[in-house]
């Protein structure tokens, strides 16, 4: 791919030291934003054959990729294959976007497009030939996730790939025998977690290093994080309906009932999952393969239920991560990257193979009605495990809104929750101070920020 120069329409916009909102700044330009020489200004095939380069972590995505390119000999994607988005990728995106040297496509997750967009990373995406008219083969509130603007009035910065509805995976054959059900509200959960802790085991691992797991839990109680007013943010991190969650875990962490020495998708934590150490992990859609992959000495003995509920007969779930392809800025193929993206998310076989091989919950309605999601999975004792998730699909709240800045978030939330499992603050302490250093961070990218 060739060098790309790219110029700071950021600093061509902070006219005056007025602090200007995200979306005027996206709309003064730069690589994925507004301007005439946008994507979402104009958006037509190169003509000739085109080679993309695209960034992705999906396990097996190859197999799409070769599909793709077999039947496109074209339009050519070559995958890289790389880290999880915070584990390197975003990190490695952004100097690349410095250095002018990104790749066509990346794969960035729903909490993070914002804080591309932010960076002018992202092309606008409106104007490709079938993107118009593919909103509405996405569920819907994964399409007003890529959107950022009702009726899209800011553009459409990327196409939905997957997306992660949460409930409660447990292991049946233990509350079987101590016989228990599947809990239907936290206070049962909490219950349940006091009768684990005298056999021995915990419900559940608290990980420090999760932030985005304890963001679904703040969604499902409707403890939206930042809320957007035309040009101004406001941080919400530190509101009642967060605290009711930070104060119940909180206690749990208190009364050492919960593994607080066991981080996420660590060897020690499958082991507890083996040993029967660990009973319980409120996950999303796409951990039915994390389970599957690294606990199977437990095939058959798990089961999957809705996610307990703050209030008897309430109907909420939360969202844990989800991820979609963009077409980053300075791509000189906007056209044909917005084509495979929209094939990639969106044709069967595709979504079949990364239901297959990369365990994705697609955000295809479609991809809903896959085969394999309809079918029992023999590790989950033949449960049919897809239609909790579908359900809980439906139950996601459609109005959780990211901030520009999320990154800075979970490292703020990151941070405080690893001095809560020393000991040295609690959960409640940590929304505080996470929305006070949020709201700095937007200001310190000349953002408007309204108490």
């Amino acid at each position: 791919m060739a060098m790309r120069d790219r110029t700071s329409s950021v600093r061509r916009c902070m006219l005056g030291g007025v602090a200007l909102s995200l979306t005027f700044l996206t709309a003064c330009g730069g690589g994925g934003g507004g301007s005439d020489d946008a994507a979402g200004a104009s958006c037509k095939p190169s003509g000739g054959k085109v080679t993309l380069d695209y960034w992705s972590w999906v396990p097996g995505m190859q197999k799409a990729v070769d599909v793709w390119n077999g039947d496109n000999p074209d339009i050519q994607v070559e995958l890289k294959t790389v880290p999880s988005g915070n584990a390197g990728t975003y990190q490695n995106l952004s100097h690349a976007l410095k250095a002018g040297k990104a790749p066509d496509l990346g794969q960035i997750e729903y909490d993070s497009l914002a804080s591309f967009r932010l960076k002018e990373g992202l092309t606008d995406i409106s104007s490709c030939p079938g993107v118009e008219e593919a909103g509405a083969a996405f569920v819907d509130w994964t399409w007003s996730q890529v959107e950022f603007g009702a009726g899209g009035e800011d553009g459409v910065w990327a196409v939905p790939q997957d997306t992660g509805p949460m409930a409660l995976f447990y292991r049946k054959d233990v509350y079987d025998e101590l016989g228990m059900k599947a809990p239907a509200t936290w206070n049962e959960y909490a219950d349940q977690a006091r009768r684990l802790k005298k056999e021995g085991k915990f419900i559940t691992h608290f990980s420090q290093t999760d932030p985005n797991w304890f963001t679904g839990l703040l969604w499902q109680n409707k403890a939206t994080m930042f809320e957007r007013s035309d040009d101004s943010w406001k941080v919400t991190v530190d509101r009642p309906e967060s605290r009711q969650v930070a104060d119940y875990w909180q206690k749990l962490i208190d009364d050492k009932l919960v593994a607080t020495d066991l981080q996420g998708f660590s060897p020690a934590l499958y082991k507890a999952w083996n040993d029967g150490e660990v009973v319980t992990w409120v996950s999303a859609a796409w951990g039915y393969s994390t389970i599957r992959d690294n606990a199977k000495a437990t095939a058959g003995a798990w089961a999957v239920a809705p996610m307990p509920q703050w209030k008897a007969g309430d109907r909420q779930a939360g969202n844990w991560g989800g991820s979609t392809t963009t077409v980053m800025a300075g791509s000189e193929h906007p056209a044909e990257a917005a084509k495979f993206a929209l094939w990639l998310n969106t044709d069967p076989e595709a979504l079949e193979i990364l239901n297959r091989e990369g365990g994705l919950y697609p955000a295809a309605k479609a991809g809903l009605e896959l085969p394999a999601l309809q079918q029992p999975v023999d590790f989950y004792g033949k449960q049919k495990v897809f239609d909790v998730f579908a359900q809980a699909s439906t139950q996601v709240d459609t109005g959780f809104t990211w901030g520009p800045t999320m990154t800075d978030t979970y490292r703020f939330l990151s941070d405080g929750t690893a001095n809560t499992i020393a000991g040295k603050s609690t959960l409640g302490d940590v929304l505080e101070d996470t929305g006070t250093r949020s709201a700095e961070s937007l200001r310190k990218q000349s953002l408007d920020v309204t108490p």
